[in-house]
């Protein structure tokens, strides 16, 4: 009879019903492994012995130099990894800077300054000081990172937006309080623009306004 103080542990997962074939199997794993992975658990993964899992590990580092694959893999800090292969390591960072260095449209560029002066601010908020509808543009600016929900108004129940601290990476300061003083009103929102572009070297593209459309393209 069991002890019903005592926790029956959680059953392990299935076993394979069928064996996998090794190589790819370990592939598999290894692509989605956000840290290396010691052969233990690489065998316990795929279904195979230890023994096995080694030998094909070192196989695939082989196969993978001798076919100058755009990545690796490694063994280090006691597990194995896929790496981006050095010789093909500036075709990484072109394409990781791009998204970063992608220019703001002017709309973009307008109503981040908005946010960034007025923080924290509801979509409406920034709508009337711009006096067009900033949804798509704060849904662009969203995805680039560069604002954050913040809660919500005590009294309107809207969503509240603020700058991220990627923002102040990207502008090159530590904190809000280092923003260039401009009028508390933005009275005129090229002034804001000229700071933002001149402190972080945000590039506004060419934009043709309408006056007072439904929504701006981001």
């Amino acid at each position: 009879m069991s002890d019903p103080l005592i926790e029956t542990p959680e059953p392990l997962a299935q076993p394979l019903a069928r064996p996998l074939t090794l190589r790819p199997a370990l592939e598999a794993v290894l692509m989605v492994a956000d840290q290396p992975l010691d052969a233990v658990s690489l065998a316990t993964a795929v279904g195979h012995p230890v023994e096995d899992v080694v030998g094909a590990l070192q196989t695939l580092a082989e196969q993978y130099d001798e076919q100058d694959r755009g990545f690796e893999l490694r063994h280090v800090a006691g597990g194995w990894r896929y790496y981006t292969r050095e010789a093909y390591a500036p075709a990484v960072e072109r394409f990781v800077l791009e998204g970063q260095q992608a220019r703001l449209t002017q709309a973009a560029l307008e109503t981040l300054a908005v946010v960034a002066y007025q923080q924290p601010v509801s979509r409406a908020r920034v709508s009337a000081v711009r006096g067009v509808n900033v949804d798509g543009v704060m849904r662009t600016l969203l995805t680039r990172g560069l604002v954050e929900e913040s809660g919500q108004d005590a009294g309107t129940g809207a969503h509240l937006y603020r700058t991220t601290t990627y923002f102040l990476e990207r502008i090159g300061i530590s904190s809000l309080d280092e923003l260039p003083e401009l009028a508390p009103y933005l009275p005129e929102m090229a002034d804001l623009e000229d700071e933002l572009e001149r402190v972080g070297g945000f590039t506004a593209e060419p934009d043709d306004h309408v006056a007072a459309p439904t929504e701006e393209t981001p």
